[in-house]
C-alpha cells in the first residue's frame, strides 16, 4: 500500500492554506496519519466533513471565515488524503478518536467545532469529551437518522444497497462512474449547479486511492453508530447551534428529536437549502460564525 507521501496530490488549492499531518501515536496500530489544512489566524476552528468527502469540502467556506479564525480542515480517518490503515474502523467512536488527536495533538483550545453531515455528529461526541477544549459546536445537517444518504435520491438508495450488500459490496464500491457520483450528490443540494465539476473530479481521484473502496463502504456501514451517537448529545456542555437545510434529508421529526435532545441549542434553518449548505450557502455559515468569533 502507498504511503501517504505517495498519494496522489489533492486537484484543489484553496488559497492562503497549507496541507500538513499529524502522525499516528506510538501502540496504536489501527491508526494512520491524518491529513489536514490550516489557514488564517484567530482562535481555533475546526471543520469536519461530511459522508464522501474531505477537507476540500470546505474549499468556499475557509476564505470566508480565515481573517477572523485560524482554521483546520481534517480529513477523517481513511478519507481524503489521511492514509488508510488495513483493518481500521470507521464507526463512529473510531472517527471521533481522529478528531480528538488533532485537538490533542496540536494542543488546541477554545475550539469552535464546525461539523456538516456524519461531520455535525463528530462535532457534538467530541465536544462531550473534551470539554475544557471546545468553546462551541456548530452542527450543520446532523447525519444521525434512518436511511441516511439512501434518502438522497432512488440511485443513491440502489447504490448504497448495494455496497452494503455481503460479497458483491466491496465490488460495487469501487466502482464509481462519475454520472453516478454527481446525481448522489446532486441529491443533497437545493440548488443543483452548486456542485463543481472540478470537485467531482477531485473525489474521484481519492476514490481511486487504493483501499478506498473498503473506507467507503465502511463508512456507510457505521451509519447505525451515528444514530446511536445521539445519546451523548446531552453530555456536550459547550454551546451548540443546530443549522439545517429545508431541504436536508433529515424529516422534521428528525429535527424535531434533536431539538428536545438540546432544548438550549440555537436552531437556524436555512431556505431552499439541502445537505451539503457548505457547498451552496456558505455565506450563511460565515455569518453565523463571524458574527461571533
Amino acid at each position: 500500500m502507498p504511503s501517504p507521501s505517495q498519494d496522489p496530490r489533492p486537484t484543489i488549492h484553496i488559497a492562503g492554506t497549507t496541507s500538513h499531518t499529524i502522525a499516528p501515536r506510538a501502540g496504536h496500530a489501527r491508526e494512520g496519519t491524518l491529513r489536514y489544512l490550516r489557514a488564517g489566524s484567530g482562535a481555533p476552528l475546526v471543520l469536519l466533513h461530511t459522508v464522501r468527502t474531505q477537507a476540500e469540502h470546505f474549499r468556499l467556506l475557509i476564505p470566508l471565515i480565515a481573517d477572523r479564525y485560524t482554521v483546520y480542515a481534517l480529513d477523517l480517518p481513511g478519507m481524503g488524503y489521511s492514509e488508510i490503515v488495513p483493518g481500521a474502523s470507521y464507526d463512529e467512536p473510531a472517527m471521533r478518536t481522529g478528531v480528538k488527536r488533532l485537538l490533542t495533538e496540536l494542543d488546541l483550545h477554545d475550539v469552535t467545532l464546525v461539523g456538516e453531515s456524519m461531520g455535525a455528529v463528530l462535532a457534538i461526541t467530541t465536544a462531550a469529551d473534551l470539554p475544557e477544549r471546545v468553546r462551541r459546536v456548530v452542527a450543520v445537517n446532523t447525519y444521525d437518522f434512518r436511511g441516511g444518504i439512501a434518502r438522497s435520491s432512488v440511485l443513491a438508495r440502489v447504490v448504497v444497497s448495494g455496497v452494503l450488500t455481503p460479497g458483491v459490496g466491496p465490488v460495487i464500491a469501487g466502482v464509481e462512474p462519475k454520472p453516478v457520483l454527481s446525481k448522489i450528490l446532486q441529491g443533497g443540494l437545493g440548488d443543483k449547479s452548486a456542485l463543481r465539476e472540478d470537485y467531482v473530479d477531485e473525489l474521484l481521484q481519492v476514490g481511486r486511492r487504493p483501499g478506498y473502496p473498503t473506507v467507503a463502504r465502511g463508512v456507510y456501514q457505521a451509519l447505525p453508530s451515528l444514530i446511536a451517537a445521539r445519546s451523548r448529545y446531552p453530555e456536550a456542555k459547550a454551546p451548540i447551534h443546530l443549522v439545517y437545510g429545508e431541504k436536508d434529508w433529515s424529516r422534521p421529526s428528525d429535527r424535531q428529536a434533536n431539538k428536545q435532545l438540546l432544548p438550549a441549542a440555537d436552531f437556524t434553518q436555512v431556505p431552499k437549502a439541502g445537505h451539503f449548505i457548505a457547498l451552496e450557502r456558505p455565506d450563511v455559515l460565515a455569518d453565523l460564525l463571524n458574527a461571533v468569533a
